[in-house]
């Protein structure tokens, strides 16, 4: 690290930066979703394994707990035309700000060409309207749809003019693939536009293979959102804010978790995201409550978790949160060692890359 770099808590964003080659990021998943491969990092002394993704459950047994992420990614992206001049405009889902008015909070781009007032038509033959009614303060705007029907008409109209979100570092346009790839098997509460990365690498088989091993299984919601992805343009970490996200953890989750803490089990986040949820909801009696609301809670080192043991993630961009999150629980210096090693030994990068596992 450069001597002359202010240190407040010891770590610039700068710190995080590595020169990724593009042909390390995938733009299309393994052929089979838990034949990735798995990059085991053991951080009490640093080393590394090579493995299978599949061949994670050699690690686990009795009492310990997987936590899934079970969100469900929407098809968020839709393009329309501009009303009097009919240019192209691309509209992206974040969030349903109310229900009873169709009021969405949605990113445009160009978002110079579209302002308050002007009005987007979408669909082959423009039956759906759409007219903005606010700006946002994410730089996005707020958009009424006019639709008659039943809430629940509109929604799959919606979703049916849509495509899956993938990021777009994958330069390329999404396809039928991507809606099934694009969206783990265990999905099931709509509302994300960027899929639990780490969620997508697990398959029929692998999850009934860790019910066999006694793996306990849990779940939780969290709503990714596009905050992940943003450019982090502030050098001193403590000064970012995390866009919040809406998460739910039932009593279920909190029960399980409890049961295999309490006979010695270890914890294990599938994802950023269900460590976020987790260290958001953990109680100061170590055990994690019901909740149901909304977390800005941003990890970054130096982090002690207070729930979660081990760590199962994808390989993130450079200088990203998700990659800071993940240095949180498995060491600065050991990750990105981890991230130079993976980089030579040709890992694949991003939501449709290769898997790491933290763990001691």
């Amino acid at each position: 690290m450069s001597k002359n770099k202010l240190r407040i808590n010891g770590l610039r964003v700068s710190d995080f930066d590595y020169k990724l080659p593009d042909s390390l990021i995938a733009s299309r998943p393994s052929k089979e979703r838990d034949e990735s491969r798995l990059l085991v990092l053991h951080r009490k002394d640093g080393s590394i394994e090579h493995k299978i993704f599949k061949d994670i459950v050699e690690y686990y047994g009795k009492n310990d707990c997987f936590v899934f992420n079970d969100t469900k990614v929407i098809p968020a992206r839709l393009f329309g035309t501009k009303e009097k001049n009919d240019a192209q405009i691309e509209v992206f889902l974040l969030r349903e700000l109310n229900e009873s008015i169709k009021l969405w909070d949605v990113l445009v781009n160009p978002a110079r060409k579209i302002r308050i007032s002007n009005k987007i038509y979408f669909g082959p033959d423009e039956s759906l309207m759409a007219e903005v009614v606010d700006n946002t303060i994410n730089g996005g705007r707020a958009i009424r749809f006019l639709y008659d029907g039943t809430h629940e008409d509109f929604k799959q109209f919606l979703y049916q003019l849509g495509t899956v979100p993938i990021p777009e570092y994958m330069n390329r346009m999404a396809d039928e693939d991507d809606v099934e790839r694009y969206q783990t098997i265990f999905a099931k509460h709509e509302g994300a536009v960027v899929a639990p990365a780490a969620g997508l690498h697990f398959s029929k088989i692998l999850m009934k293979r860790m019910e066999l091993h006694d793996i306990r299984l849990a779940y939780l919601t969290l709503h990714n959102g596009l905050g992940n992805y943003e450019n982090q343009d502030i050098e001193d970490p403590s000064k970012h804010r995390k866009n919040n996200e809406q998460m739910i953890v039932p009593l279920a989750c909190c029960e399980t978790t409890r049961r295999c803490k309490d006979a010695g089990g270890r914890i294990i986040a599938v994802g950023t995201s269900v460590l976020r949820a987790l260290e958001t909801a953990v109680s100061t009696d170590g055990y994690i409550k019901e909740y149901d609301g909304w977390t800005n809670k941003y990890i970054y080192p130096p982090y002690e978790p207070q729930f979660v043991n081990d760590l199962i993630t994808n390989f993130h961009m450079p200088s990203s949160l998700l990659l800071m999150m993940t240095a949180a629980v498995g060491g600065y210096e050991e990750v990105m060692n981890a991230y130079e090693v993976a980089i030579k030994e040709g890992y694949r990068f991003g939501a449709y890359g290769d898997a790491m596992l933290i763990t001691d």
